[in-house]
């Protein structure tokens, strides 16, 4: 249970989706083409279709919000340093990738940064895991898309050297 009253817990957690939802947003602004361009490139028959990763983040960003958010009403910030520094430290890797990989195409460094935050994430589930099952269960979807994220990012980057760098 948290120590939290109900206002105070309101307010954690519209600030937990505020942050998540700005890194949402840095990444988009580096993605803002996003469709267009990941509609140029050479795809395997399995790429999902563009259409569909707006809607996937948006329920994924969401619940990391209410994981943090759970692990933050264990005592706030300075009980849970560690396990929300672990989550901020995963969440700007996940803001870079999109500028590595759309705004930047650099498809080498978007792969081995996503392979980075991969497994920030499992540290993240881990260290979330000690505080709270249900925030560590609400991550397990994220680093199953990742994992399949980072699958892809190889792959187009294999296919498209010329719009993703050899």
């Amino acid at each position: 249970m948290s120590e939290f009253s109900k206002p105070k817990q309101i307010v954690g957690l519209i600030v937990s989706f505020v942050v998540c939802f700005a890194v949402s947003a840095v990444g988009a602004a580096a993605s803002f083409q996003a469709q267009a361009v990941y509609g140029k490139f050479e795809q395997p028959a399995w790429a999902p279709p563009g259409w569909l990763f707006g809607p996937v983040w948006t329920l994924l960003f969401s619940m990391m919000a209410v994981a943090a958010w759970l692990v933050w009403r264990r005592g706030g910030f300075k009980a849970q340093r560690v396990a929300l520094s672990v989550f901020a430290f995963q969440l700007v890797l996940n803001g870079l990738w999109s500028w590595l990989f759309f705004a930047w195409r650099m498809g080498g460094w978007a792969f081995a940064e996503i392979l980075l935050l991969f497994g920030a994430i499992v540290w993240t589930i881990v260290v979330f895991r000690r505080v709270s099952g249900v925030a560590a269960g609400l991550l397990v979807p994220y680093w199953l898309w990742v994992g399949f994220a980072s699958v892809l990012n190889y792959v187009l980057w294999q296919m498209n050297p010329g719009l993703l760098g050899g």
